[in-house]
C-alpha cells in the first residue's frame, strides 16, 4: 500500500508542478527580469564588464525553470505520501482527506512560512555574494528548527489531548509553536541587503510570487493527494478485512 501512495504522491506532486510552473512564468519571471535589468544597469554605472551568459535567459525561464519545477514537485510529492502514510491513523482519526489537507497546511507553514517570515526569498541583484554561505546556513538553521518545533508541538497536543481535549490541546500546542518560532527569529541575526534603488515593487511581487508557487504545490498535493490516498485506502481495506477474517 506504501508503494501506491508513493506513486499517487509523485503524480499528484507532478501535476502540483505544471500548475506552479505556469504561475511561476506568469508571475514569478517579469520580476527576475526587472531584478537582472537593474544589475545589469548597476554593473554599467560602476564600470564592469558584462558576465558572459553561460545559459541563455530564455532557457532559464522555461525548461530549466519547467525542469527545477517539476522534478522539485514530483520529489516532494513522493516525501509527502510517505509521511502520510507513516501519520495517518497514528496521530489522529481523520479521514485521509483530513489528514493529507492537515499535513499539507503544517508542512507549508512550517517548510516555506515560518522560514520565509526571517529570511524571505530574493530576486537576483539582491544580496552579497560573499555572504551567500552564511545566509544558507541562517536559513536552514531556521527550516531545521521550524521542523523540530512541529514535531515538538504534534506531540505536546497528543499528551494534552487526553486531559484537555482534542481542540484545547491543539490550541496549546500551536501557541507554543508560535512563541518558540516567535523567540528564535528574534534570537536569529537579521539580514538586508537590497540596494537603496532597487524597486521595492518588484522586491515584494518576486516574494508574493515565490509564496504563491509553493502555495500552489502545497495546496495541490494536500487537496489531490487526499482524494487519491482515500481511493488507495478504500481498495486495499476489503483486502485486510479478508486476511483478518482468515
Amino acid at each position: 500500500m506504501t508503494r501506491n501512495l508513493l506513486i499517487r504522491g509523485m503524480i499528484a506532486g507532478l501535476l502540483a508542478g505544471l500548475l506552479a510552473f505556469g504561475f511561476a512564468r506568469v508571475f514569478g519571471e517579469p520580476q527576475v527580469d526587472s531584478a537582472i535589468a537593474f544589475e545589469e544597469k548597476m554593473s554599467q554605472a560602476a564600470g564592469e564588464a558584462a558576465e558572459p551568459e553561460i545559459v541563455s535567459r530564455d532557457t532559464q525561464a522555461g525548461i530549466g525553470l519547467f525542469t527545477g519545477v517539476v522534478v522539485y514537485s514530483a520529489a516532494l510529492g513522493g516525501l509527502f505520501s510517505l509521511v502520510f502514510a507513516f501519520v495517518h491513523g497514528r496521530i489522529s482519526s481523520l479521514s485521509p482527506r483530513a489528514t493529507a489537507g492537515l499535513l499539507a497546511l503544517a508542512g507549508f507553514v512550517a517548510i516555506v512560512l515560518v522560514p520565509a517570515i526571517k529570511y524571505p526569498m530574493n530576486p537576483p541583484a539582491v544580496g552579497n555574494p560573499d555572504t551567500i554561505g552564511a545566509r544558507t546556513e541562517l536559513f536552514f538553521v531556521m527550516l531545521v528548527v521550524s521542523l523540530g518545533a512541529l514535531a515538538a508541538a504534534v506531540g505536546l497536543a497528543k499528551r494534552l489531548r487526553v486531559q484537555h481535549g482534542t481542540w484545547n490541546a491543539a490550541l496549546i500546542a500551536g501557541a507554543a509553536y508560535v512563541v518558540f518560532i516567535a523567540l528564535v527569529q528574534y534570537l536569529l541575526p537579521a539580514i538586508n541587503e537590497v540596494p537603496e534603488q532597487f524597486s521595492p515593487t518588484v522586491l515584494w511581487n518576486f516574494r508574493v510570487a515565490s509564496l504563491g508557487i509553493h502555495l500552489i504545490i502545497w495546496t495541490t498535493l494536500g487537496l489531490l493527494f487526499g482524494g487519491l490516498a482515500e481511493r488507495v485506502l478504500a481498495e486495499n481495506r476489503p483486502r485486510y478485512r479478508l486476511q483478518t477474517a482468515r
